[in-house]
C-alpha cells in the first residue's frame, strides 16, 4: 500500500515525493512514461562525453532563498550568470535590449540617460496593454519590435505577437544600462554535477519507489494507493472532455564539433533568420572542460511533447473548465506547469510543490480530503460539468479515487 502515487518525475513530482517521504514519513510510488527521472531538466553525457540537456538548456535562477536552500540539500552549485546574444542585422548584440544593443545597431554613443529619452522618442503610446505587441512597441517602438520580437515570436508560438497575451513579451525586460545578464535574480547557479545527479539524491529514500517507462493509467487499477499527485497535462487526465489545451512543442537537433568553442556565449538567438530560434552551447552552462563542444538547435513546432501553454484568452477560458473539475476531484493534487496550464520557471515549480506539500501535510487538508470522499465523485463532477454546461459522463468513472 502506497500512501501516494506521484505521476511524473520532474521537479513538481520529485519535490513533493521527497517531502512526503522524508518529512511526512509517507510511502510514495513515482510513475513516469519516460525512461529517466528529472522531467525536462534531465541531463546526460553524450557520445563525446559532454554533459548536455536532452530537452534544451535549463538555466536555474531564483529570488527565493527558501527554494535555493531546499535544492542545496541535494547539490553543490556552480555560479553561472547566463548571457544571450542575438544575431540582428548581421551583428551579435546583447539580449535583453540594453545600452550596448542600441549603440551597436545604430552606431550611436548614447549614455543611459540619453537612451531613456531615445526610447521615449520611438515608443508608440498604447492606452491599454492587451497583447505582446502592445508591450514592446509601447516601450521601444516599432523598429526594435520588428528586429527582435516579431519574427522570434512567430517562430516560437506560430502566432503574431498581436495574437498573444501581454505576458509573453513582458517576461523580457528592456534596460537602459549595460547589464548584459539575461537574468538578474539573486541566486543564479547550475547544479555542479548536473540536474540528473541532483534528482537522484533528492529521490534516494527508502520510502520512495520509482517506476519508469510506464503510463500510470496502466497500473493505477491494481497498485493500491491513498492519494495521487498529478503533474501531467490536466486535459489528458480528464480525457480531453472539453477539448485539448493548446501547447507549443520543440524539436532539438544536437551537434558535436571538433573545436573548444562554437559561439561567443551560452545562447545565441536568431529572431529573423533560419527556422530555428536559438543555438545553445552546453559547456558555457556546465563549465565542463573538453576538447570538443556540443550544441543544440531549437525548432519550435505545434506537435510533440507539450512544453509551453499557449497564452491566449480562449485557452485560459478552456483551462478554467478543467480547473473546475480538478477542484472537485477527490484525492488528487494537481501540481506543475502541465497540470495547472501555466508557464512556470523551474524555481516557481519548486515553490509551488513545496506549498502544496505544506497544505497536504496540515491536519485541515487531511480532514478535508476525507470529507471529500464522503461524496460520490461522479456527483461532484456533475456539479462542475453542469456549471460548464457539459455532461459528466465524459469523465472516466472513478478517476482520482483510491485504487485500493
Amino acid at each position: 500500500m502506497f500512501d501516494y502515487l506521484v505521476v511524473g518525475a520532474g521537479f513538481a513530482g520529485s519535490v513533493i515525493a521527497e517531502r512526503l517521504a522524508r518529512v511526512a514519513g509517507k510511502k510514495v510510488l513515482i510513475v513516469d512514461k519516460r525512461n529517466h527521472i528529472g522531467g525536462n531538466a534531465y541531463d546526460h553525457y553524450d557520445a563525446a562525453g559532454i554533459l548536455v540537456h536532452k530537452y534544451g538548456p535549463h538555466i536555474f535562477h531564483t529570488n527565493s532563498k527558501d527554494v535555493f536552500d531546499y535544492l542545496s540539500q541535494f547539490t553543490a552549485w556552480r555560479q553561472y550568470q547566463h548571457r544571450v546574444l542575438g544575431v540582428v542585422d548581421g551583428q551579435f548584440v546583447p539580449i535583453p535590449i540594453n545600452l550596448d544593443t542600441v549603440n551597436t545597431l545604430y552606431g550611436l554613443s548614447l549614455t543611459s540617460f540619453q537612451l531613456e529619452e531615445w526610447f521615449a522618442s520611438v515608443a508608440e503610446k498604447r492606452e491599454v496593454i492587451r497583447t505582446s505587441e502592445d508591450v514592446v512597441v509601447s516601450k521601444v517602438g516599432r523598429e526594435l519590435y520588428e528586429k527582435f520580437f516579431r519574427g522570434y515570436t512567430r517562430k516560437q508560438w506560430g502566432l503574431d505577437p498581436s495574437e498573444l497575451d501581454a505576458s509573453v513579451t513582458a517576461r523580457v525586460p528592456t534596460r537602459t544600462n549595460r547589464d548584459d545578464r539575461y537574468f538578474t535574480d539573486t541566486y543564479q547557479a547550475m547544479p555542479l554535477h548536473g540536474y540528473t545527479r541532483m534528482f537522484e539524491k533528492m529521490l534516494d529514500h527508502p520510502n520512495i519507489s520509482i517506476l519508469l517507462n510506464t503510463d500510470y493509467r496502466d497500473v493505477e487499477s491494481f497498485i493500491p494507493y491513498g492519494e495521487m499527485i498529478y503533474t501531467g497535462p490536466v486535459d489528458t487526465f480528464f480525457d480531453n472532455c472539453y477539448g485539448k489545451l493548446p501547447y507549443r512543442s520543440l524539436e532539438f537537433k544536437f551537434e558535436t564539433h571538433d573545436t573548444k568553442v562554437f559561439q561567443p556565449t551560452g545562447t545565441v538567438n536568431y529572431p529573423n533568420d533560419y527556422a530555428y530560434t536559438r543555438i545553445s552551447e552546453f559547456k558555457y552552462l556546465t563549465g565542463q572542460e573538453h576538447s570538443k563542444t556540443s550544441i543544440v538547435y531549437e525548432y519550435p513546432q505545434a506537435e510533440g511533447d507539450p512544453y509551453y501553454p499557449v497564452p491566449r484568452p480562449e485557452n485560459a477560458e478552456l483551462y478554467k473548465k478543467y480547473h473546475a473539475l480538478a477542484d472537485v476531484t477527490a484525492g488528487v493534487h494537481f501540481v506543475g506547469r502541465l497540470a495547472t496550464y501555466k508557464y512556470y520557471n523551474m524555481d516557481q515549480v519548486v515553490a509551488q510543490a513545496l506549498k502544496v506539500f505544506k497544505r497536504i501535510s496540515t491536519g485541515d487538508e487531511v480532514q478535508g480530503a476525507k470529507s471529500k470522499r464522503t461524496l460520490d465523485l461522479n456527483t461532484k463532477l456533475e456539479i462542475a460539468v453542469d456549471t460548464a454546461k457539459t455532461k459528466s459522463s465524459t469523465v472516466r468513472n472513478g478517476r482520482g479515487t483510491s485504487s485500493s
